[in-house]
């Protein structure tokens, strides 16, 4: 599965992608799931205020079932003048 990432994210991370390959094999993952795995993985996403996560470019319910092909992007709170 591709994450696109964006801001802060992207920071965070230190790419503007993450390949997270076989998320979703052999069990059935949800979006919150994989909010999840991130955060345990790249702990400083916790310290985001929101996180917005859209899935083949709608945004997602923490309930959305992924699945491999899916195309993942993590969108951070924006601020700006």
């Amino acid at each position: 599965m591709k994450i696109l990432l964006f801001g802060i994210t992207k920071d965070i991370i230190g790419s503007s992608v993450l390949d997270v390959t076989n998320f979703t094999t052999n069990t059935q993952k949800t979006v919150g799931d994989l909010h999840t795995y991130l955060q345990e993985k790249y702990p400083d996403l916790r310290k985001l205020s929101s996180l917005a996560i859209a899935v083949n470019n709608a945004y997602a319910e923490h309930n959305s079932i992924l699945n491999d092909t899916d195309e993942v992007a993590l969108i951070p709170p924006v601020s700006g003048g």
